[in-house]
């Protein structure tokens, strides 16, 4: 990903702090979070729900393959200004749509404030406490998924 567009919104430092509040969220649940940015959308993706695109990502990052179905994806995409959240099924089966709209919601007023990196952590944390009342921490967790944020052309 080039840097600049990815600079705009985000620090190293910041960049930093997110992949670590993962770690540390990740700490008291059984679940597994994820955050993708992607730069922009591809020509053939611009027909395409925002959805579908975080599908795409959620199967492209293996959250879907997570041993307790248990995985988080907060997807953005930065030209666009969009971003979604997309639980995997167990999760579903626990957590109404909604839940995750609202949390969506306070990102998006963090972000229309240009707080990003603030509006991502805020996401990570509510997340979290949503996994961890519904999935808690098991013994035998082991990390799945790596909590560095996954970057995208």
């Amino acid at each position: 990903m080039p840097k600049k567009l990815i600079y705009s919104y985000l620090n190293d430092d910041e960049l930093l702090r997110i992949s670590s509040k993962i770690r540390d969220v990740e700490k008291t649940t059984a679940g597994e979070l994820v955050v993708s940015i992607k730069e922009k959308r591809k020509l053939f993706e611009k027909s395409k729900s925002l959805q579908t695109l975080a599908e795409h990502e959620f199967i492209n990052a293996e959250i879907a393959k997570t041993a307790g179905s248990t995985g988080v994806l907060i997807f953005l995409v930065l030209t666009s200004k969009e971003f979604y959240i997309l639980a995997d099924k167990k999760i579903n089966e626990k957590v109404d749509q909604a839940v995750w709209n609202n949390i969506a919601t306070e990102m998006g007023n963090h972000f229309i404030d240009g707080n990003f990196c603030k509006g991502i952590l805020m996401g990570i944390e509510e997340c979290g406490k949503i996994l961890s009342a519904h999935f808690p921490i098991l013994p035998n967790d082991v990390n799945e998924l790596s909590n560095n944020i996954r970057l995208k052309k």
